[in-house]
């Protein structure tokens, strides 16, 4: 059978593309405005209208409900969030710290709610088993190890190389760090999930309606417009096509593939029994889950990004990027050298200059926003979702400050990309190194990490 590439995602392929719901039919009013009927704007949807149930709330949403990230991300439900670090540098290491344990319990959010409004995605809490393949990455991943638990997360382990085997056997691993604060989910059936918990409370969501400008106190679309007190943009990598935001996030460009089904037989040389969300600590990065369906869904860079701040239609990804995944695959188990791959699929997530993920609600004009996740979304939106309900319940003088609405990433500045082409040829250029330093690492065995990775973090603000 050839690979399906394209069509959204593999886990559309699963579920089938749904019925849209109908477009907005004219100029209308409501309290609240969300932009994007992702995980953001769903969770913030589902949090207000849980929280003060007489607000009128409607969701726009361009395609669909989870036509984006959120219906073709890798399913990693965790607690890594994009800027901790520099967060920690601005504020103090304690606001970091209050940061990550927010994030922690995000987690365990997510679980319950979705245990709580029947939305069976597929949710296996296995953790995330992080693993080193090379000498530097083993520097780096035990540099990652201390940083994590510095940052309050006790419950992590350092794994060596047998260690790590008896959970993943990943060929050539020399090491692992393991934590709890993780789970699998079909993303799908999450953001499918939701929808359909939201419009039950009351919610009016409109597909097929793309916003083409957000301004105070109004969503502007080709149907009409929507005047709301509060107007939210909840868009993450597709923010760039809206007016005036051209430069504000990079949709940085992930792509994936997934096996066929695998054998018992396969298995038994993997491992991987508790099923584990799987990630790596090479410069450009792999990213991968063992599916409900006994599949290895795994997924990377590829072509990083679109000139233009462009975005795709479909998911479809180019055959050299397939290719490179495969060998990722066949690289960390050999037993899948026989496998066939059954679909490929991209998108987009929010990449913000500074790698910080933020949000804001601007008191004077009602705009409110979060994003910027940088891949760390399915966990990051619920966190922001309800960091929004609070700072409308502050501002509407409907609660008071929470420990959510003082946590540092509340209104983080955005500073703005380059303009093209030096958006363009610094991303390419960037990751152009990255993958450079990878191949040395493999190949060379060095102990530390390549000189010209740790120039180009620098360069990236990563």
């Amino acid at each position: 059978m050839s690979t399906v590439n394209g069509g959204i995602s593999f886990w559309y392929a699963q579920t089938g593309l749904p019925a849209r719901r109908a477009p907005l039919p004219g100029d209308a009013t409501a309290d609240v405005c969300v932009v994007g009927g992702g995980y953001t704007g769903l969770w913030t949807a589902y949090y207000l209208k849980k929280a003060l149930p007489s607000l009128r709330i409607t969701v726009l949403e361009q395609e669909f409900c989870g036509y984006g990230a959120s219906g073709r991300n890798g399913g990693w439900l965790y607690n890594g969030i994009a800027g901790r670090d520099r967060y920690a540098r601005l504020h103090g290491h304690r606001a970091a710290v209050e940061l990550q344990h927010a994030m922690n319990e995000t987690v365990d959010e997510v679980i319950r709610v979705a245990a709580a409004e029947g939305i069976d995605a597929d949710i296996h809490r296995g953790g995330v088993l992080e693993v080193a393949c090379t000498p530097a990455q083993l520097a780096r991943l035990k540099a990652f190890h201390e940083a994590e638990t510095g940052f309050g997360e006790h419950d992590r382990v350092l794994l060596g190389a047998a260690e790590s085997a008896e959970r993943i056997r990943v060929a050539g691993t020399l090491g692992g760090s393991w934590t709890p604060r993780g789970a699998r989910v079909h993303p799908v059936k999450l953001v499918a999930g939701l929808a359909r918990v939201v419009e039950g409370l009351g919610v009016v969501v409109h597909e097929s309606t793309a916003v083409t400008a957000i301004e105070p106190r109004r969503a502007v679309t080709p149907h009409g417009t929507v005047r709301a007190t509060y107007v939210l943009r909840c868009t993450e990598g597709f923010t760039a096509a809206l007016k005036g935001q051209k430069r504000t996030w990079l949709p940085m460009n992930s792509s994936m593939i997934a096996t066929e089904p695998l054998p018992p037989e396969v298995w038994e040389t993997i491992g991987w029994e508790g099923r584990e969300t799987l990630g790596d600590l090479a410069h450009s990065y792999m990213y991968a889950q063992r599916t409900a369906d006994d599949r290895i869904a795994i997924g990377g860079r590829g072509i990083p990004y679109r000139f233009g701040s462009r975005t795709d239609n479909d998911g479809r990804t180019q055959a050299a990027t397939i290719e490179a995944l495969r060998e990722i695959l066949v690289r960390f188990f050999p037993a899948t050298a026989g496998a066939a791959i059954d679909h490929a699929w991209s998108g987009v997530l929010g990449v913000p200059r500074d790698w910080c993920a933020a949000v804001e609600l601007d008191r004077s004009t009602g705009l409110g926003w979060a994003g910027g996740y940088v891949g760390s979304g399915v966990a990051t939106a619920n966190l922001a979702a309800r960091t929004l309900r609070d700072l409308i319940r502050l501002d509407s003088g409907e609660g008071g400050p929470t420990e959510l609405t003082t946590l540092p990433w509340v209104g983080h500045p955005v500073r703005r990309w380059e303009p093209e082409p030096l958006r363009w040829l610094g991303v390419h250029g960037l990751y152009a190194v990255y993958r450079g330093a990878d191949r040395r690492e493999l190949a060379g065995g060095r102990a530390g990490t390549d000189w010209a990775a740790r120039l180009a973090d620098r360069v990236s603000g990563r």
